[in-house]
């Protein structure tokens, strides 16, 4: 069986509620390349996070992260950092389809921002359906994504899934 891209192990960085898409990116660097972008990715709530964030690190928040505007830059940008997942309690749902269709493993976990803080190590398995702190011992299990949602996650996203399995779609096609 192919190994899914949707299991990751990495520091916790925490946020709070409702967190809009203009939070993550602002407007002012939309038009920048991405490698200017991802400088500045969360800049304004936490000023370290775009200078440490590590491959694999979770990002974990509250209530209706990624809302406001359905701007995919913003998750675009997330994804760049190289953050393994998202982790919310909700999610803004154009921001949760947005995630899905560029790669980016995203959660929704009830009172997580209960059970984490700050540097705690976790491991977080998307298609499993697994939410571990390994720094305290909590685990919960989570339901899983639907299964398309999880297709387009293995395959790296929603153009890289109609590349390899055009089939899929064909009805759109017609």
């Amino acid at each position: 069986m192919k190994a899914l891209r949707t299991t990751t192990r990495g520091r916790c960085w925490t946020f709070g509620d409702n967190i809009p898409t203009d939070r993550l990116v602002k407007t002012k660097y939309v038009v920048e390349p991405m490698e200017v972008i991802v400088q500045h990715v969360l800049e304004d709530l936490n000023p370290r996070f775009p200078l440490d964030v590590a491959p694999g690190d979770v990002v974990v928040a509250g209530k209706h992260f990624g809302q406001s505007s359905g701007r995919a830059i913003a998750v675009k940008a997330l994804r760049a950092t190289g953050v393994g997942c998202v982790v919310a309690e909700t999610f803004a749902r154009t921001f949760y389809r947005n995630a899905f269709e560029v790669g980016l493993p995203v959660l929704e976990l009830p009172g997580v921002t209960d059970l984490v803080s700050d540097g705690d190590v976790l491991i977080v398995d998307v298609a499993g359906g697994l939410f571990r702190n390994e720094t305290t011992g909590v685990e919960r299990a989570v339901p899983r994504p639907d299964a398309f949602l999880l297709d387009m996650l293995e395959a790296g996203g929603l153009i890289a899934l109609a590349r390899s399995r055009p089939e899929l779609f064909e009805d759109q096609r017609r």
